[in-house]
């Protein structure tokens, strides 16, 4: 993330954690810290992984102390081992202190969610298909788990709903059919926005096909009905898997040849990656 992301669209966010964990003071740090003393910590992985939010992780502390220094030895995306030094953190240690949890709680978080991606990613590799992640992230989190799912290998589908048309099974009950939400849809929505229709069945399949989807996203079908939807559509629409893909399901969808396949399991399901920072010292 630069830095015009992190002043926009983290950094209020980043400080509302930091309230939540410091409501007035950290009364552990301030009793035993009584005045400044400048101090290194050591940031160590204790799992094998891909790491991702070292940016945030800076600016958790950064944001308490502008002085405090951050020295990385990695990068996002990056595979990190058990016992790597990953980085070291200097100042006040109070500081360091008062920010070590939530500054791990974002790290952890994203590296675990960039784990997990990077591992279903790779058995789509050489298939031609993107992994996508969907909105089915954890509140306020979104631009992390979204931006860790990136760092992992993946795609992110739509950011929220202010970002593409998505016509899931209450729009189209809403309106009454499959033809009628992509017609409303393309009334509504600007000539730049593509129209994505969620589809169930074969007959919604060509009721999308024949309304004009420009993407079409096969929900919860078997590996049958989706490869007899692909032949139906032949190419008049992008096609998208969905519905409950985590890595131990994933191959039966490898060989259908689909433009993509969206797993909300690597925002909601993907364990922590265990980080830690330990060795705390006066320097």
């Amino acid at each position: 993330m630069n830095k015009i992301t992190m002043d926009l669209q983290v950094d209020h966010l980043i400080l509302e954690a930091l309230r939540e964990d410091i409501s007035s003071e950290d009364v552990t740090t301030n009793a035993v810290m009584k005045e400044a003393v400048t101090g290194e910590v050591e940031l160590i992985c204790k799992q094998d992984g891909v790491i991702a939010g070292l940016d945030v992780f800076e600016r958790v502390f950064r944001l308490l102390d502008a002085n405090t220094k951050v020295e990385l030895y990695c990068k996002d995306g990056d595979q990190v081992k058990n016992g790597e030094l990953m980085g070291k953190v200097v100042g006040d240690i109070r500081v360091l202190l008062s920010g070590e949890r939530v500054a791990l709680n974002y790290l952890q978080r994203m590296s675990g969610i960039a784990t997990y991606t990077r591992s279903v990613a790779e058995l789509l590799k050489g298939s031609g298909t993107k992994l996508l992640d969907t909105r089915k992230t954890t509140p306020n989190m979104r631009i992390f788990e979204k931006y860790a799912v990136r760092a992992g290998g993946g795609y992110n589908h739509r950011y929220n709903l202010s970002d593409g048309v998505l016509l899931k099974d209450n729009h189209i009950g809403a309106a009454g059919s499959v033809a009628n939400a992509v017609r409303m849809a393309k009334e509504y929505a600007p000539f730049v926005r593509k129209i994505e229709v969620e589809v169930e069945t074969l007959e919604m399949v060509k009721e999308a096909v024949d309304a004009g989807a420009d993407i079409i996203m096969l929900d919860n079908m078997s590996t049958e009905e989706m490869a007899e939807a692909i032949r139906i559509i032949d190419g008049r629409a992008e096609t998208e898997c969905s519905g409950n893909v985590t890595k131990e399901n994933i191959a039966r969808l490898t060989s259908l040849g689909v433009d993509y396949i969206s797993s909300g399991a690597l925002t909601h399901s993907a364990p922590i990656l265990d980080i830690s920072l330990k060795n705390l010292h006066v320097v």
